[in-house]
């Protein structure tokens, strides 16, 4: 009697295998159906629509026809089609009674070789990778509004006031990370092939690198973190915002369709998704519904939870420090080469060989150098502020259309992802340049950035304590009016960020001064420093506090 073929999702193999696989593509696409510009490679010769069509559909004839007509059948008995050729894994036909591995191990690499051929691709180059060859799928996905949105949206936000390089874009970045991902997934497959890694899993981790930053706001990070909280006096991170947009995207674009094409169904739409917006592993019930816990640590490649290593933070740190001018000493390939899967207490995670130590110990190095220099430097940090403090005076005038042509503000676009995906950093010079007499104010502040009259910083601290930062500006706002200052707590800015590691117990404080005129830099420097010394803090960063210094600032 034959044993029905496991209907849990294993795999679709298809062309996301090495880079020497992938690059044997099929012909581009038809004229009109234009990929993004992004350094797209010369095309190669295009040959005849049908045979792509036919080949695709003629499958399982192509492969009985490599002399394997008597596995065929028994595919085809047991419901395997042309179309579902490509799902076949080795763990499957073992199943189905097909002996010894040898000859499953060799039909396996057959079925991947006639499938890979099925597909077209485009070849992307990158700066930081060189040649990316993009599935076509991820080209259909490329190839919305929704993704092209990510082009108008600065990586780090306001530090290219500061850097002027620093222009690079989420559109490239997510480029980045949907190659790593794939790379990561096809080394683990290649090197343990007993993991059961299929080629739908590598191309469902690829589309989650892809889409994993569809939901950023304006200038990345300075939405979520610091609009959206003030604005809307609540926290929604931008990854439930990506998974929203992913859903928009899908259902705006009829992609459903194309996902069948390339044999995903809803539960592995449901697997990228979750690896989107991944929980924090804890003990007890598997908490995902896209993979079982066999596969749970394909969870660990684009957002890893568990320590926080992942392609996302390779990609960026390589990227940013391309473009900041930091040098990175970040091997990326050594780590993907000599990562394993290991079982540790129970679960199977992404695991490294103990000598690449010293590589994650770069890892983070370049991380903490870029949080000082760029991520948190003192100038870009308060141009970010600004920019918060113009788009809350314009949150209620600037209106955006969204589904059915209503009308949303800025904070209540996160609700309707069609007005969402038209908000981009655009936004700045969209109330830079308005004669809207409403929007005065947010354009004096803009405009001040523009002419780098900037708040003033007036000292840097840190403290082992936790205040809040409404706190210390009310405590220092009593030490002004005690000094009889005309300064208020509203032209005074306090900052906090934690140190690197997350977990270091010391907190950076910042307080600037929103007005530029000697008396009141003076006065609040004075101010500062005697909370300072009240609390037993430590001068931070090196600052001298005197106005000389200020002044350079």
């Amino acid at each position: 009697m034959k044993r029905k073929m496991s209907r849990k999702r294993t795999g679709v193999d298809n062309e996301s295998g090495t880079l020497e696989k992938r690059q044997r593509l099929m012909p581009r696409r038809e004229k009109g159906q234009s990929l993004s510009d992004h350094g797209k490679c010369p095309e190669s010769p295009k040959s005849e629509a049908s045979t792509s069509e036919k080949l695709r559909y003629d499958s399982m004839e192509l492969f009985a026809k490599e002399g394997y007509e008597d596995v065929s059948n028994v595919l085809k008995d047991n419901g395997v089609t042309s179309k579902t050729l490509n799902k076949v894994t080795e763990n499957q036909l073992k199943d189905l009674g097909i002996s010894p591995l040898g000859r499953r191990l060799e039909t396996v690499e057959c079925i991947q070789k006639i499938t890979e051929r099925l597909f077209e691709g485009e070849i992307l180059n990158d700066p930081i990778h060189g040649h990316i060859t993009i599935h076509p799928l991820c080209v259909k996905i490329m190839d919305t509004p929704q993704f092209q949105r990510l082009r108008s949206i600065k990586q780090l936000g306001g530090a290219y006031f500061v850097y002027p390089s620093a222009t690079h874009s989420r559109f490239e970045h997510s480029i980045g990370v949907y190659h790593l991902a794939g790379q990561l997934a096809e080394s683990l497959k290649q090197r343990q092939p007993n993991l059961g890694i299929s080629n739908t899993d590598i191309l469902c981790v690829q589309i989650a690198g892809l889409c994993h930053d569809l939901g950023q706001g304006p200038f990345s990070h300075l939405f979520s973190q610091k609009f959206l909280p003030l604005a809307r006096r609540e926290e929604i991170k931008h990854e439930d915002l990506s998974l929203r947009m992913f859903e928009h995207l899908m259902d705006s674009n009829d992609l459903n369709s194309a996902f069948g094409q390339y044999g995903l169904t809803e539960i592995d739409r449901t697997f990228i998704k979750e690896q989107i917006g991944p929980q924090k592993p804890r003990s007890g019930e598997w908490p995902y519904k896209g993979t079982g816990q066999e596969k749970g640590f394909l969870y660990e490649i684009v957002a890893n939870k568990r320590n926080g290593i992942d392609v996302d933070k390779w990609d960026y740190i390589a990227r940013d420090c391309h473009r900041l001018g930091i040098k990175n000493n970040i091997d990326h390939e050594r780590c993907i080469k000599y990562a394993n899967v290991l079982e540790m207490d129970g679960e199977l995670q992404i695991c490294s060989r103990d000598k690449e130590a010293e590589n994650f110990y770069d890892l983070l190095r370049t991380w903490d150098t870029q949080h000082g220099r760029a991520y948190q430097h003192r100038v870009g940090n308060i141009i970010e502020t600004m920019i918060t403090e113009a788009l809350l005076k314009a949150k209620e005038i600037i209106e955006i259309t969204g589904k059915n042509g209503s009308k949303c503000k800025l904070s209540d676009t996160v609700d309707d992802m069609e007005a969402y995906q038209k908000l981009t950093d655009f936004v700045f010079e969209q109330i830079l340049w308005s004669s809207d007499e409403k929007l005065a104010e947010s354009r004096k502040i803009l405009m001040s950035i523009q002419t780098r009259q900037l708040y003033k910083i007036v000292g840097e601290t840190q403290s082992s304590k936790e205040p809040k930062e409404a706190q210390i500006r009310n405590e220092v706002s009593k030490l002004l009016k005690k000094m009889k200052s005309d300064l208020s707590g509203e032209d005074i800015i306090i900052q906090m960020s934690h140190l690197l590691p997350d977990k270091c117990s010391e907190k950076l404080i910042r307080c600037y001064c929103k007005k530029r005129d000697e008396s009141s830099i003076e006065h609040a420097t004075k101010a500062f420093k005697e909370w300072r010394e009240q609390h037993c803090c430590t001068v931070g960063g090196g600052f001298g506090l005197d106005n000389e210094t200020c002044q350079i600032l």
